[in-house]
């Protein structure tokens, strides 16, 4: 991954490394997605691998969050713990847990001593705490001093006897520029001076972050890494480790901050969920993909509709743009609306079913066959709120209603309570229309609507034919609303609903008169 991408991509191999200390996030599934994409667009291998060296916050939870998230948005990894068992691995590099990999790492590290190009430091905490104290009073950058840089081999000697506590830090050249070229920003230049002699492992069991990846990157044959803007500082130290060691450089694509709204960095109070939650509320996979791939990256078309496929032929990292990328929840929620209307309606109202019965309105029936058909069984549900048993067809009007509004599977119990009902409660006053005078418009209304669905047969009892009726009728008033305003309250316990003629012809004859005789008998008590 350079600047100029035809240039020696061969054998590709990327890699998400979360860490198992929290749920898979949107900023995460970035990385991984622009890693899988990488990849994939040139014929080569993500690798997950489990940064979980932070033994008190690392929780298997959090990893099977991790494997799940990925998996359930199609990110499948080529290498690392097994999809159906995860105490397994698959590829040739492991283990793919770093907690796995601490005699790799030792090995490493003393080789770094030996050398004479890392050293042991025994300063205490609150030693180092003043250090960087007094550096930041000085304007300086909060590095280490070096105190312990030349300890002679008697002294350390000593203090390893003693079983000092210590630190391995390693020997960082002074005055040395290091540079790299980023395949995002270019040419990025740091001053080794800046960075000091930072810490590579506490003792020899416990490596910290900057070591570890340099060795897992080299031991995993990792060509390419994308990684957040806020990695950009561990490069140089990562670059001086892999030229002390002797180690194959990698090469390194730096996304843009995640911003907020108000063009700030994103944080947990900006109602940021986790990946689970989203796929909790009702999101696609598919949206989130889409959404995600354009936090930073621009296909350089007015193209927003991208398939995981898609992406793969179209991504490429000249594409991404150095400028922090907004993360827009009501962009979201458009693509989630554009993949929910793609939906057949069967599928859209199966998927549905889980939240209509999370919300108490339905519950599946064990048995139950279509009565006028005993020969074609079929899933059958009853509404909760009145025992009476409905079939699919049922639900999927219902939804239907509000398949073109709808962002998100888990709105729509709030959207469609109303149909599953019994009686409904809402205040009378209500139901009467804002341009009427009087309740006895609001009764007359009432009434007449009542006249005219109740002289409709039941198989007639269809949308074309109620609104020919309705409309002629509702003509016929001052406005239409003289009618038709009644008739949605009467029908949802709503002042915002879908239209009262699709309703009832959702409803059905039965429940549609049964409702505007609820309501004709609310007028009576505030005449």
């Amino acid at each position: 991954m350079t600047s100029n991408i035809s240039d020696n991509l061969s054998n590709v191999r990327t890699r998400f490394a979360p860490s198992p200390t929290g749920p898979l996030n949107p900023g995460g599934v970035r990385t991984a997605l622009f890693s899988y994409l990488f990849a994939k667009r040139y014929g080569g291998s993500l690798i997950l691998r489990i940064e979980d060296t932070d033994i008190e916050r690392s929780k298997k939870e959090w990893e099977q969050d991790i494997f799940e998230s990925m998996k359930w948005l199609g990110l499948v990894w080529d290498e690392g713990p097994d999809y159906d068992n995860q105490s397994k691995y698959i590829g040739e590099y492991g283990p793919y847990r770093q907690s796995e990999r601490k005699e790799i790492y030792a090995k490493y590290l003393k080789k770094l001593v030996e050398e004479e190009k890392a050293y042991y430091c025994f300063c205490s905490k609150e030693e180092l705490e003043s250090y960087k104290q007094y550096a930041m009073s000085q304007g300086l950058p909060p590095v280490y001093p070096g105190k312990c840089r030349d300890l002679d081999q008697a002294t350390i000697q000593k203090y390893l006897d003693e079983k000092r506590p210590f630190l391995i830090r390693f020997k960082t050249p002074k005055g040395q520029k290091i540079t790299f070229n980023d395949a995002v920003r270019g040419k990025v230049e740091f001053d080794s001076t800046l960075l000091g002699d930072f810490s590579l492992s506490k003792g020899f069991d416990n490596p910290l972050y900057n070591f570890v990846v340099v060795i897992d990157d080299y031991e995993m044959k990792i060509t390419d890494v994308v990684r957040g803007e806020d990695h950009i500082s561990n490069t140089p130290k990562q670059i001086l480790l892999q030229e002390a060691l002797g180690l194959s450089k990698v090469r390194y694509a730096h996304l843009p901050l995640i911003l907020n709204e108000k063009r700030q960095k994103l944080s947990k109070r900006d109602n940021v969920l986790p990946i689970s939650a989203y796929k909790k509320e009702g999101y696609f996979p598919e949206a989130l993909n889409n959404f995600v791939a354009l936090l930073g990256w621009n296909p350089g078309t007015e193209k927003e509709i991208f398939s995981l496929e898609q992406l793969t032929k179209e991504f490429s990292v000249e594409k991404i743009q150095k400028a922090g990328a907004i993360f827009n929840p009501q962009k979201l929620d458009w693509l989630n609306g554009f993949y929910i209307r793609q939906k057949p309606l069967k599928e859209l109202a199966r998927l549905c079913i889980p939240y209509l019965e999370e919300r108490g309105l339905i519950k599946k029936n064990e048995k139950m066959i279509r009565p006028e058909d005993e020969l074609l069984p079929e899933v059958s549900y009853s509404i909760i709120a009145t025992g009476e048993n409905i079939f699919e067809d049922y639900l999927e009007n219902a939804i239907a209603l509000y398949k073109e509004r709808l962002k998100k599977l888990s709105e729509i119990g709030d959207l469609v309570d109303f149909l599953f009902a019994g009686i409904l409660e809402y205040p009378a006053e209500m139901l009467k229309w804002k341009k009427m005078t009087d309740y006895q418009e609001l009764a007359d209304s009432l009434n007449k609507t009542l006249e005219l669905l109740s002289a409709i047969e039941e198989k007639d009892f269809i949308k074309e034919n109620l609104e020919k009726i309705l409309l002629d009728e509702a003509g016929k008033m001052p406005d239409r609303g003289f009618l038709l305003w009644p008739m949605r309250v009467a029908l949802t316990g709503k002042m915002n609903s879908a239209g009262p003629i699709d309703i009832a012809a959702v409803l059905g004859k039965q429940r549609t008169v049964k409702r505007i005789e609820d309501a004709i008998s609310k007028t009576r008590s505030v005449k």
